[in-house]
């Protein structure tokens, strides 16, 4: 049986240049690029050579930590590039694509076990679509998570409808679910809200109902509430997208790695949703969709989102291409205006009184870092039993212990988004949750 949770703290940040029900085809990039740091806490050794000739699900990286874990090409054609940064540091390799796709074989045995499934996933790459927590890295091959937990939906601003985005794709998910339910020993968690796409139910699978604000549709809250992380112990995740993708793996024998991505935001000229390849260029994605002048780009949502430039390629895991106008202006007496048309979350503004009001939001910060004030803010928007101000100051005074029974390891940098948006002080509480979670990753 699962539970209905009520999450009562948080916030909708809304704003303009949400998609439209529309999913458009963008060919493949005539180069893709694969980028190492899109795999976090992993150390990536190169497969390939320039010159050489893949296919799609050809092993590209493997991980020198965790050598049965292995990073796959999404395209078939000729290796054209790898480009080193210092100190001989893999930066991207690009792949010259072919016009249509070659695709390397898997079998898949009409009859799974844990064991088969776990062959296939690492033999195919598509291993790297899981990762755990803590620390939100790829997981060993060889370790067991007490839960595995996936969301069915995203409540983070502009995020995609996965309702909408897989309502085809129903044959392909439920085949990934139940590839997880033989990973998961029973305990395979599904986190929904009233809109979500429905699945099939079976033995192991345990569905729970969310209701409430952002971030009631992060990985992490369904974990805090569900299944919480102690010291020693591991959770993995797995994107719902990325479940259909593995779904898609056992289906076909083959490798896709074609997802549709929600491009979204007060920089888009017309948001809508496009089905496009893993690794494609931003630039030839992004041509003729976007204003010109003072955008950014923000692989992700606008929270927690990276920034990247137009010559970036589309990132692994990336679901999500917010833009947004830049904020490189300075306002006046900003805050004693009446600000009808100004976000605020304490009710500053008397834009308070229509909470259905859409708004169009820039990167301006309105103030730069200042002085760590405790003012109860972070308690308001982060709905986890933890004390978030504490925790924060035992990770800036590097005290492994008291971050310990603080609750580090139930965390990651997402959760803490909401609390950098509200901080009045403007602090990096995502930066700082990142040290955190790396200076114990470090210590073991």
């Amino acid at each position: 049986m699962g539970k209905k949770v009520n999450i009562t703290k948080g916030f909708d940040i809304k704003i303009v240049g949400s998609a439209k029900e529309v999913i458009k085809f963008v060919p493949t990039s005539q180069i893709v690029a694969i980028k190492p740091s899109d795999f976090k806490n992993s150390s990536l050794k190169l497969l390939v050579t320039e010159g050489e000739e893949v296919l799609a699900g050809q092993k590209l990286f493997f991980d020198k930590n965790f050598p049965d874990i292995f990073i796959p090409s999404p395209v078939s054609g000729e290796i054209v590039e790898i480009i080193r940064v210092e100190k001989r540091r893999i930066s991207h390799i690009k792949i010259l694509a072919d016009k249509n796709t070659n695709y390397k074989s898997f079998i898949i045995p009409s009859e799974l076990n844990r064991h088969i499934v776990k062959k296939i996933l690492l033999e195919s790459g598509c291993w790297s679509y899981i990762r755990q927590r803590p620390y939100d890295s790829i997981p060993s091959p060889e370790s067991i998570p007490k839960s595995i937990f996936v969301s069915l939906f995203d409540t983070g601003p502009l995020a995609p409808d996965y309702s909408f985005l897989l309502k085809n794709k129903r044959e392909d998910l439920n085949k990934g679910l139940e590839i997880l339910g033989f990973l998961s020993l029973d305990n395979l968690n599904i986190g929904k809200n009233n809109n979500s796409i429905e699945v099939n139910e079976r033995h192991g699978m345990h569905v729970h109902k969310f209701i409430g604000p952002h971030p009631s549709g992060n990985v992490g809250i369904h974990i805090h509430h569900i299944d919480p992380l102690k010291q020693g112990q591991t959770v993995w995740y797995v994107n719902v997208q990325d479940v259909a993708i593995i779904g898609k793996l056992f289906n076909s024998g083959q490798y896709h790695a074609e997802r549709t991505v929600a491009l979204v935001g007060s920089g888009v000229i017309e948001p809508s949703y496009y089905e496009v390849m893993t690794g494609s260029s931003l630039d030839e994605f992004l041509d003729k969709k976007m204003l010109e002048d003072n955008q950014r780009i923000i692989q992700g949502n606008i929270l927690t989102g990276k920034k990247a430039e137009a010559k970036d390629s589309l990132s692994f895991y990336t679901n999500q291409i917010s833009i947004i106008s830049e904020g490189n202006h300075s306002e006046f007496f900003g805050w004693l205006l009446p600000g009808f048309r100004k976000l605020s979350v304490s009710r500053s503004f008397f834009s308070w009184l229509n909470p259905k009001k859409t708004y169009n939001l820039d990167t301006n910060t309105h103030g730069e870092e200042r002085p760590f004030v405790v003012t109860g803010q972070y308690e308001k928007v982060l709905p986890m039993n933890i004390l978030p101000v504490v925790l924060l100051k035992s990770i800036l005074a590097q005290d492994i212990e008291r971050m310990e029974q603080l609750g580090i390891y139930e965390v990651s940098e997402e959760d803490f988004a909401l609390c950098e948006f509200v901080c009045t002080s403007k602090i990096e509480v995502q930066r700082i949750i990142s040290d955190g979670l790396e200076l114990i990753r470090k210590e073991g």
